[in-house]
């Protein structure tokens, strides 16, 4: 049987509301969501009598909007079963990984199909750890005969405006201290950039703050350069779809701009820009992946990360024509 025999029979019962329920388990953060715009996108045409649902962390719901026809599941990781009662979900898509928890919480919902990769459960592909993100994804839903490009990772505008259109955005936070540059280079990024005309703005969320305020201090920029914690979600992604230019570790803005064709310069540490770098367009990656430790939740920055200087920086936005 072919991988994709089975969804002929999908969406035949399990109908609320006049449609069977599809559910997506991705229970991730905003750089998760944005590489799987390709597969969510595919699924969308897919399976277009189908009520989409989206799996992950409540506050990604204004981001979820931008991709267009999916409600957000409230789901804080696998920690807990997800919210719908067995037997509810006529089509159930595993794009969070390949392991026992995430399989386990997608074979409790006793759907009609599922479509994941090769478990003690199911047949499917072979998970392989060297793909790209997009890929991957891809792969999985061709392998149950559904048609997707890795490249169509194109977002819907969001509905506000850009405070600051033109800006060149600094997103100077992350995660981890694993992706953390120096406060100190992206100062002098920021004053370099400055100098030659660019109107500087520091984004990211709360957490982020302190250290935008400090960027922006040395810097020598004024106070109200700093928008970290003060945008929305869908304000944050606006800023960055009219933005001149974004600099940033691989972080949820790094996506955002390659969603929307922004330039970029990204700056890679513990991740391998082989599985998580931007599509080809106006992005340049620094890294130096001969010293890459590949410690994600370490508290110091990876060496692949700290050897780039801050003139590699400029080099790069010089290499885009904007500096």
């Amino acid at each position: 049987m072919s991988g994709g025999e089975g969804l002929e029979r999908a969406g035949t019962n399990s109908v609320i509301d006049g449609k069977p329920e599809l559910l997506v388990l991705r229970a991730l953060k905003l750089g998760d969501l944005l590489v799987a715009v390709p597969a969510l996108k595919a699924l969308r045409r897919a399976f277009p009598e189908h009520r989409l649902r989206y799996a992950a962390q409540g506050w990604l719901s204004e981001a979820l909007g931008l991709v267009g026809g999916y409600e957000l599941l409230p789901t804080h990781g696998l920690d807990e079963p997800l919210a719908m009662e067995p037997g509810v979900v006529d089509v159930a898509v595993n794009l969070h990984g390949s392991g026992p928890e995430s399989q386990g919480r997608i074979e409790a919902l006793q759907a009609r199909h599922t479509i994941g990769h090769r478990s003690q459960f199911r047949d499917g592909p072979p998970w392989r750890g060297e793909l790209h993100e997009r890929e991957r994804w891809v792969r999985l839903l061709e392998w149950h005969g559904i048609e997707a490009d890795p490249l169509d990772v194109q977002l819907n505008l969001p509905h506000v405006p850009s405070p600051v259109p033109g800006a060149t955005v600094l997103h100077v936070g992350a995660a981890y201290g694993s992706r953390l540059w120096p406060a100190e280079r992206f100062a002098a990024v920021a004053a370099a950039l400055a100098d030659a005309g660019h109107n500087i703005v520091f984004t990211g969320g709360n957490s982020e703050k302190e250290r935008a305020v400090e960027v922006c201090s040395r810097a020598g920029l004024p106070p109200e350069a700093v928008l970290a914690g003060h945008l929305s979600l869908g304000e944050f992604a606006a800023t960055i779809a009219a933005a001149r230019l974004v600099i940033s570790a691989d972080t949820g803005a790094a996506h955002l701009a390659s969603a929307y064709g922004t330039p970029s310069v990204v700056l890679f540490g513990p991740a391998p820009p082989e599985i998580w770098g931007p599509p080809p367009g106006p992005h340049v990656v620094l890294t130096k992946a001969e010293l890459r430790l590949g410690d994600t939740f370490s508290g110091q920055p990876d060496p692949a990360l700290l050897a780039v200087q801050v003139p590699d920086v400029l080099a790069a936005v010089r290499e885009l024509g904007l500096f």
